[in-house]
């Protein structure tokens, strides 16, 4: 599988470049960084074919990683703002990246049970603090957070022994007591998890 844009992949930096500037602007903060992003798409893409999820894509850019470093995968991200899947669509065409898929809905949205392992940077997270938050066209309250994170929890909790899940700085309140950490970055935020 080609990748006519591989320059893109080379740095956060490089990859920014794929959006306007209000976007790279708020890449620190709301994007995960490509060294995070390679590290946890190796872990869940550690067997071929598997599909993988990630909860709250915005851009797309943990998507696109884990599907340009694991071609024989299939990454997909799911994102409630249409804005944000519209620039995810447009650097996924940009980079040729065929095996991601991009879809605008809320993730409560869409059939969990369809996806084998998944990625969650705390997307819930802007429901508990008005700063820094991505934009104001979505709800916002702490109920939101809590249900999000219950039905997260709910979801995961089905899923069989086997999954993988990969979090980023996560509270953790979505995570059910049958996962175990296999692995960590050295400050803790990144998390990767077993279901046993």
């Amino acid at each position: 599988m080609g990748n006519a844009r591989p320059a893109s992949f080379m740095s956060d930096a490089s990859f920014d470049w794929l959006y306007p500037e209000w976007i790279q602007q708020m890449s620190r903060r709301h994007w995960t960084p490509m060294g995070i992003a390679k590290k946890a798409a190796g872990f869940l893409a550690a067997e071929e074919g598997k599909k993988i999820l990630d909860i709250g894509s915005g851009v797309g850019k943990f998507t696109l990683i884990g599907a340009h470093y694991h071609p024989r995968s299939f990454f997909y991200g799911v994102e409630q703002r249409s804005e944000l899947h519209h620039y995810a669509l447009s650097a996924k065409e940009y980079t040729g990246t065929e095996n991601a898929t991009f879809i605008n809905q809320n993730f409560t949205q869409v059939n969990l049970a369809a996806y084998d392992h998944f990625y969650f940077y705390n997307a819930f997270f802007e429901n508990l603090t008005t700063h820094g938050r991505i934009d104001h066209r979505i709800e916002y309250s702490d109920s939101l957070y809590h249900y999000y994170s219950r039905f997260l929890y709910k979801e995961l909790d089905r899923k069989p022994a086997g999954t993988r899940l990969v979090t980023f700085h996560s509270s953790e309140d979505e995570i059910p007591p049958s996962y175990q950490v296999v692995d960590t970055s050295a400050d803790f935020l990144l998390k990767m998890w077993m279901k046993r």
